[in-house]
């Protein structure tokens, strides 16, 4: 059936792009009827494919005027995808042990985390029980410097490193932009932070 190939191609080509790792899928139509005939290929078009749970899905016959059917189409989508190995209490930094990677059903969810790696060191926003899915939208860097700091400036140019103290005027992750004032001259700056107690330049700035 026309509907279900198109269907079929269109989450093909979700996966190849979602970046999940051993992305499976099953499929149905749930709208069934019986279409007119049509003297040439009916023509198929997605109208909404966002959710898998629920797509929809445009049947047409360009030498009909007016025969035009709309089709939902299910489907099941699972993964290999990070989850909770062990409770994690919210504004926790996960930890290896914490950690495992399953296959799950992902239909429902749009962010999950494909691999451990990138929620290691990262913390939950809410309580996680095991067995939980790990989604990026519930995980945030640790701050590691705060306002009010004292921080090391640090600039690499031509394979000399210079360092001054600073302090830092905005609390930020590591690789967050925060605004530092030179304890020497006096001057505030823009810089990265590139760990606890560290700073350096922004590139391009």
């Amino acid at each position: 059936m026309q509907i279900e190939q198109t269907a079929r191609a269109e989450l093909e080509r979700q996966m190849a792009a979602s970046g999940l790792s051993e992305p499976r899928f099953d499929l149905a139509v749930v709208t069934t009827r019986a279409a007119p005939a049509c003297s040439q290929e009916v023509a198929v078009e997605p109208l909404d494919t966002r959710s898998p749970l629920r797509m929809r899905f445009l049947a047409r016959c360009n030498d009909t005027p007016g025969w035009r059917y709309e089709y939902v189409v299910r489907a099941r989508v699972t993964a290999m995808v990070a989850i909770a190995a062990a409770p994690v209490a919210a504004n926790e930094a996960l930890t290896d042990a914490q950690v495992t990677i399953e296959r799950r059903d992902i239909s429902n969810i749009a962010d999950p985390v494909t691999t451990p790696e990138d929620a290691v060191g990262q913390m939950s926003r809410r309580m996680l029980r095991p067995g939980d899915i790990l989604r990026s939208g519930q995980l945030s860097s640790p701050v590691v410097v705060k306002r009010g700091d004292a921080v090391t400036m640090s600039a690499r140019r031509d394979g000399i490193e210079v360092s001054t103290a600073g302090e830092a005027l905005d609390a930020g992750a590591r690789g967050a932009v925060v605004r530092v004032r030179n304890a020497n001259s006096g001057q505030v700056v823009r810089m990265r932070v590139a760990g606890p107690g560290a700073v350096e330049p922004v590139a391009n700035q």
